[in-house]
């Protein structure tokens, strides 16, 4: 069996698992069959894309059906760059399936859920999987649809019919620039299979027309700034698996098909689509992570750092454009590589960071941080798993999100290299964003773990909080020792990603294996190295140290007191910090100018026993100044154009003439 056919056997297998999901939706055994059944279909379709990656079957086969456009069928192809993306997908959907089986038994309704699950995991490999623009539209909008689903599951909550309304909003505005994106590529001749369009000469102003609908189409579903509206209120409003996979796997199915067409079918790139890239990547990474520390909502805090590794990810493959423009193949490769690397690395930890949110919202019913605290001793495992992704996330070695970003700022060092000056002053510049926004995302989740698991319970919840069940503690764990192997081992990584990078770009970065020590060197061992492996034994050694030294010498008198409270004898929980106070000092440097923050503060006269309050004024510019007045223009516009419902016969004849002579008019003008 051919590897495209596996995968087409899987994507039958989760359809016919949503069919199955409708019928049992209402018996108490639904939520294990349907988890355990989308597990094993998407742990095959798993190994498949592993084969198709690294094995003998990595060359493409494709698989034409008898559906479609009639004249052009429906094509579906794996390649090196397809079969990535699968193995992201895949394995996203196997650990969903797996905390699902846990996570499900806690679900109000699950006939709003279980249908729409495995068909949302089929509808992300047909995207992959799609090889012609017809099929990719109608998979892309079949993939829309069922995660709006999924928004909705809870739709009787306040917010959530709003945030299933924009996304849809969103949504379809995306599919509108995908779909004339691909009108452009395939031109009047109507060629709309991949390879036609891979195979012909595009002009320089429908390149840059199709760069800049691939921004709108793919930037939105993936949450690009401004683009990015929908994704901290549709994130939040899905069951806590279904926000996994929408942020650690969906956003990088938008990623993959900007790739597909941009670095594949537009062909050689010119320097100046990288520099709009660039820019609109390292606008997204510093403001996505602004966002998120102004969150107290855990939820929405990781859905606003889901865009900022998304701008992390656009950086690089502005990079990669830039390099590639001017024929240096080998740094090409590196911010190429670079990014998928941080793609594959983000469905970890975010998925991880996801089932970590959704499990203290199932043991505290709570997703406000100022309402939790002290869980580490009720949920000491979460914690843990919890506190790996936050440094992973963080870019911290050992674990694998330094790997990749230090991948990318080797990349950025590379820029001297290139010709145009434009380039030269502009990448440091956006080398500098990432910095900012590295910088900021360890601020950001030291205050998620600390505010969420330390000090003491805020609550009632939090206060009787348990560890959830073994299901979803397993998913969590194996994402979390992924996070760690991904970080100590990236050489067989960067290795298993080379022939996409020279498939796509024509070249690669060297074979890492055969770096001693298991070391990685994106140049040259004469510039740059990592050994994952020798900072992991530096840093348990030298922890092992200190913690042997302190509990040799140190006292062994036992010696306990209360906190320190500030010169208060009794000290009460709503003392400690808070998510709000902890993100003052940024909110004081960054608010002012990117969210007009305004601090009220209500002091009560002497004598006066009411109690003092500060309220925060904070405002969203991007949605204030942008579509708010757009949809009130459409109000506008829909609230007159109302009335067209209320004419006479007579009135709506003579629109009628009226607009058939228009139009007989403009026709003899044209013509």
């Amino acid at each position: 069996m051919s590897a495209v056919v596996l995968q087409m056997v899987c994507v039958a297998g989760l359809l016919g698992l949503a069919v199955l999901a409708i019928v049992l939706s209402r018996l108490k055994i639904s939520t294990a069959v349907i988890y355990s059944a989308t597990l094993a279909v998407s742990a095959i379709g798993l190994i498949g894309a592993i084969r198709s990656l690294v094995g003998d079957t990595a060359n493409a086969t494709d698989l034409i059906l008898p559906i479609g456009l009639p004249w052009l069928g429906a094509h579906f192809r794996i390649d090196a760059l397809a079969s990535f993306f699968l193995v992201v997908v895949n394995l996203g959907g196997a650990a969903a399936s797996l905390y699902g089986f846990g996570y499900g038994r806690h679900e109000p309704a699950p006939h709003r859920v279980l249908p729409f699950f495995p068909a949302f995991l089929a509808g992300m490999n047909l995207v992959v999987l799609a090889d012609d623009a017809f099929s990719y539209l109608l998979c892309w909008e079949f993939m829309s649809l069922a995660s709006w689903a999924l928004v909705m599951a809870h739709h009787r909550e306040p917010g959530n019919a709003k945030a299933g309304y924009i996304y849809l909003v969103m949504a379809s505005f995306g599919t509108l620039a995908l779909l004339l994106a691909f009108g452009l590529l395939a031109g009047p001749a109507g060629d709309y299979g991949f390879a036609a369009i891979r195979a012909a000469q595009h002009t320089p102003y429908v390149a840059a027309l199709v760069l800049i609908l691939m921004l709108l189409g793919a930037g939105s579903k993936a949450g690009l700034v401004p683009l990015h509206v929908w994704l901290p209120l549709a994130h939040p409003a899905a069951p806590s698996h279904v926000s996994a996979l929408m942020s650690g796997v969906m956003t990088k199915v938008a990623i993959y098909g900007f790739i597909r067409v941009v670095f594949d079918l537009l062909g050689q790139p010119t320097w100046s689509a990288s520099a709009v890239v660039l820019f609109f990547g390292g606008v997204t990474a510093v403001m996505g992570i602004l966002y998120a520390m102004m969150e107290k909502d855990l939820k929405r805090l990781l859905a606003y750092s889901t865009i900022e590794n998304v701008g992390i990810i656009f950086v690089s493959l502005g990079l990669a454009l830039a390099f590639q423009a001017n024929g240096l193949k080998l740094a090409a490769a590196l911010a190429f590589t670079a990014a998928l690397f941080h793609v594959l690395n983000h469905s970890f930890f975010k998925s991880l960071l996801f089932f970590g949110a959704g499990a203290v919202l199932t043991s505290t019913g709570e997703r406000d941080m100022d309402r939790l605290g002290g869980l580490i001793h009720r949920m000491p495992f979460t914690s843990f798993v919890f506190l790996v992704g936050c440094v992973a996330i963080s870019a911290l070695p050992p674990f694998n999100g330094f790997v990749s970003e230090w991948l990318i700022f080797q990349a950025v060092l590379q820029s001297p290299e290139l010709p145009q000056w434009a380039l030269k002053i502009m990448v440091p510049a956006v080398g500098a964003l990432l910095a900012l926004a590295a910088a900021l995302a360890a601020a950001c989740f030291v205050k998620a773990f600390g505010v969420t698991f330390l000090g003491r319970p805020r609550s009632i919840a939090a206060e009787t909080a348990t560890e959830v069940d073994r299901y979803s503690l397993s998913a969590m764990f194996i994402l979390a020792a992924l996070c760690l192997l991904a970080g100590i081992l990236p050489g067989p990584v960067i290795d298993t990603l080379s022939p996409i990078t020279a498939e796509i770009l024509g070249g690669r970065m060297p074979i890492q294996a055969n770096e001693p020590w298991l070391s990685i060197v994106p140049i040259a061992e004469s510039r740059s190295s990592y050994n994952g492996l020798l900072v992991m034994v530096f840093i348990t050694i030298s922890a092992s140290l200190a913690v042997y030294f302190i509990h040799r010498f140190a006292s062994h008198a036992l010696r306990r007191a209360p906190a320190w409270g500030c010169g208060f004898s009794d000290p009460t929980p709503a003392a400690q910090y808070s998510g709000v106070s902890f993100a003052q000092p940024i909110r004081r440097v960054f608010g002012t100018l990117v969210f007009h923050a305004r601090d009220h503060v209500e002091m009560p006269p002497p004598g006066d026993i009411r109690p003092a309050r500060l309220r925060i004024e904070l405002h969203d510019l991007v949605w204030e100044g942008l579509y708010e007045p757009l949809a009130g223009a459409v109000g506008f516009s829909a609230d007159r154009l109302n009335r067209l419902q209320f004419l006479t016969i007579r009135r709506y004849l003579s629109l009628v003439f009226a607009t058939l002579v228009t139009l007989l008019l403009v026709l003899a003008i044209w013509s």
